[in-house]
This record gives C-alpha cells, structure tokens and sequence, in this order.
C-alpha cells in the first residue's frame, strides 16, 4: 500500500488529489451530458440520419469502452500520473476539434479519438485513488465522492448544454477545453510522481487490444445495423464480432503478458459488478437518448427546456455523497446495488406507456427515480469491482468495470435506434411515439436483467455467510 494510505482520514495532500482527480471524472460527466441535449441542433445542421446521429454518441463509448482495457495496463506499466497527464492532453485538443466538424464524419471521428484519450485517462485516474487510499472506509468515501462528482458534471451539463446550445451547438465541444486545462495545470501541482513501474519483461498486448476493440465495435454495429441492412447481414457482423472476442480470449490465454489475466474473471463479485454496470449503463444511456429527441424533434421543446426537465436526474449528484455512503454503511453495498437497479426498472416502467402530449408531472417520478437509481447503483458497483483486487491489478480492474460501462452505453444507444427505427412506419407524431414506445422497451429489459445479477449477489453474500462465521468461530 503506497504512503497515502497511511493515515485514517483525508489529508490536505490527499483532498488536492482527489479534487484533481473528481475534476477529470466531472468533465467526463459534463462532456456527454452536454452532447446529448445538442443532438437535434447538430442532427439540423448537419443533416444527419437516426443512425448517424446515435454514432455521434457511439463513437464516443466505443473509444473509451474499447480501449479501456489497455488504458488501464498502461496506467499499470507506465504510470498513473503519466498516462493521466498525457492523455488528458489528448483529451483536450480533440474535444476542441470536434466544434470544427462540417460533416458528420468529421464530428464522430473527433469523438471517437476523445473516447480514447478518455480510455487512458480515467483508469489511471481511479487506479489513483484504489492504490493511494486505504481499502475500507477511506477508500469507499473517495470513490463515493469520485462516482458523486461524476453525477454532478452530468448535472451541469445538462443545464450548460441547452444554455450551449441556444447559442450554437459548437460551443459544447469549445467549453471542455478550458476545463481540461484547469484540470491538467492542477493535475500537475497535486498529483505525485510515482515510482518507474520495473517493466522487465513485460510489454503491452496490441494483439489483444486489437482484437478486442474490433469486436465491440463489430458487435455494436451488428445491433444497430439490424433495422437497415436485414436479419442476414446484421447477423454476419455479429458473427464477426463474436468470433474477434473468441480471437482475443485464445490470444490472452496463450500470452505471457495478457491484457487481461483471464484468471481475474473468477472473482465472482467483480464479474457480477461488471455484467451490472454493462445492463445499467444500456439503460440509462438508451433512455437519455429516445426521452432527449421524445422532448426536442416530437413536442418541440428547447434544449434550455429539455435540460431542465431532465435536472431531476441529477439528484444523485447530491444523494451519491451523502446519502448512498451511510446506506452502503448500514446494509452493505450489494442491497444497496440491488435496490438501485430495482428503481431503474420502475423508472423505465413508467415511460412504457408514453404519450404523445405528457405533461412533466406525468414525466417527473419516473426521471427523480432514474436519478436515485443511478445514485445508489453507480457508485456501489464502483466500490464491487475493484474491492479485494491487488494493488498492481487495480488499474485492470477499473479497466474491465469502465469497459463495462461504456459498451453497455453502446450497446443500449445501437438497440434503442435499431429497434425505435424499425418501429416508426412513417414521419407522423404517431409514427414516431410508436418508435419512441417501442425502443423504451430496450432500457427497461436492461434493468431488469441487471436487477438479476444484482440479486444473484445478494444471494451469494448471504449463502457465504454461514460459513465465514464458522471460520470466524473456529478462529477463536
């Protein structure tokens, strides 16, 4: 355990840290929060189709969920602090260009190559933390406030995006790099230089981040293809896609430096942290993105107004560090887990029965349950997948939990605009409620099979607590 974990508390040393730190974390948040109140604005300047536009959104995850994994080998061969510095850098030139774009492949390039820099960045930076706070307590309270500051980014984002956006929806790309750069000038005064990693005889996994990188994106592309290209040629990609992860599962058992030590997958808790967050994260992002165009291109609301509707939701960046910190104490982080994605499916289950001219009261419990839900899973399932990890295997397991996340939120966006695609038969109000209706089921399926593996963990929890106060007894 490195020296920062030697006191009890927070120390002014490790309070500087942790601001820079949640400050990467909180532009993340106001990055996408912004872009997705802009889509329509950018949809009508630069003609693009329902498909087009979701890549916008895909291009973005896809960096970050498909280099994750060799974001965070790297944060464990090279440094944190070093890849954290470097690729926040990256961060900030490309969220810049993207205000550039002309065309849309312009603007899903830019953001594919800020998803990358953002796949560097954020496991060093939560492999800061895992590794320089004490497990426990400490440790939980940091990543508590990490996961609630990442809430709160969301939160201004979404009211700074529809104020972006009535100006002009370039400046929602212009407005992060003057952010990053306060955060990188601040990175530099307060994060510590580590230790050179010794990195005889290890070396980075290309084989391995490529494969697995070419079949997220094949994957993804195989769903969202579904509603334009027919069953056959959606299944063939699919199929690719499904035979570049047998490709890189073969070649991380046979590596001598995997990418991913295929044994970590044995930890039960982390994979089931893991196949949660992936769900949740289907949810969430689908949702966002049908409710954003529900409110914008069928009852033509504004971005300003879109973005005060959907406020509610940012509760959670108020409950993630006040609330779900004393629960996770008091009941323990997989009934907490639990419960969140037990109010995602209510949240969702309330926005079946969407109608055409729903006022916000008919809109607000489902949107303030979103929000509680994301407070009290989010969070929690953080502290799940990198609990009991080594310390030289923290920056891989934030990797795969990142990983997770990010291609759950793609494969949400890619099912949402296949299948709301395929139900809209015209360019009536009703044509495209019945879309919006019909992709609303995704997000709500999503949840549901998370609330299943969330509950398989509670489960496990209470089945192994016999017999580890057996050994506890027979200690003594």
């Amino acid at each position: 355990m490195s020296a920062l974990s030697t006191s009890n508390g927070l120390d002014a040393r490790k309070w500087g840290i942790l601001l820079v730190l949640c400050g990467a974390i909180f532009l993340e948040g106001i990055d996408v929060a912004m872009l997705n109140v802009a889509l329509p604005a950018i949809r009508a300047d630069l003609g693009l189709s329902t498909g087009e536009l979701q890549w916008v959104m895909s291009a973005y995850v896809l960096g970050y969920g498909g280099f994750m994994l060799l974001g965070g080998r790297a944060a464990d061969l090279f440094g944190r602090r070093q890849m954290f510095v470097l690729w926040l850098t990256v961060f900030l030139l490309f969220s810049g260009l993207g205000g550039f774009a002309t065309e849309g492949w312009m603007l899903i390039v830019a953001r594919f190559i800020t998803g990358v820099s953002a796949a560097f960045m954020t496991p060093a930076g939560l492999s800061v933390i895992t590794t320089g706070f004490a497990e426990g307590p400490e440790r939980n309270k940091a990543l508590l406030l990490y996961s609630g500051t990442a809430a709160g980014g969301f939160t201004i984002g979404l009211v700074a995006g529809g104020l972006l956006t009535a100006a002009g929806w370039r400046w929602v790309f212009f407005a992060p790099v003057v952010l990053s750069f306060l955060i990188l000038v601040a990175a530099l005064a307060f994060v510590p230089k580590s230790d050179r990693p010794d990195r005889t005889g290890q070396r980075v996994d290309a084989a391995g981040a490529v494969t697995v990188t070419v079949a997220l994106v094949l994957i993804v592309l195989g769903v969202e293809r579904a509603a334009h290209s027919g069953v056959i040629a959606s299944a063939a990609i699919l199929a690719a896609g499904l035979a570049f992860l047998v490709a890189f599962l073969v070649i991380e058992r046979r590596s001598a430096e995997p990418l991913v030590r295929l044994g970590i997958l044995r930890n039960g808790p982390l994979v089931r942290a893991n196949l949660s967050a992936m769900l949740f994260a289907a949810g969430f992002f689908g949702f966002q993105f049908l409710v954003v165009l529900y409110l914008q291109e069928l009852r033509d609301w504004s971005p300003l107004q879109t973005s005060l509707a959907m406020l509610v939701v940012g509760v959670d960046a108020i409950l993630s560090p006040t609330l779900t910190p004393r629960l996770v104490n008091r009941f323990g982080n997989d009934a907490v887990i639990l419960s969140g994605l037990l109010l995602a499916v209510l949240s969702y289950g309330l926005f079946l029965p969407l109608g055409a001219d729903w006022s916000y009261a008919a809109m607000f419990p489902g949107l303030i349950i979103l929000g509680l839900a994301f407070s009290l899973a989010y969070g929690p399932l953080t502290i799940a997948a990198t609990e009991g990890i080594a310390e030289e295997e923290q920056g891989l397991a934030g990797g795969l939990l990142y990983t997770a996340f990010q291609f759950g939120a793609a494969l949400g966006l890619s099912a949402v605009t296949a299948i709301s695609v395929a139900a809209t038969h015209g360019e009536t109000s009703a044509a495209l409620l019945d879309g919006y209706r019909a992709g609303l089921l995704v997000p709500f399926t999503a949840a549901v099979l998370a609330a299943v593996v969330g509950a398989f963990g509670l489960r496990s929890r209470r089945d192994t607590a016999p017999e580890c106060a057996g050994l506890t007894v027979a200690s003594h």
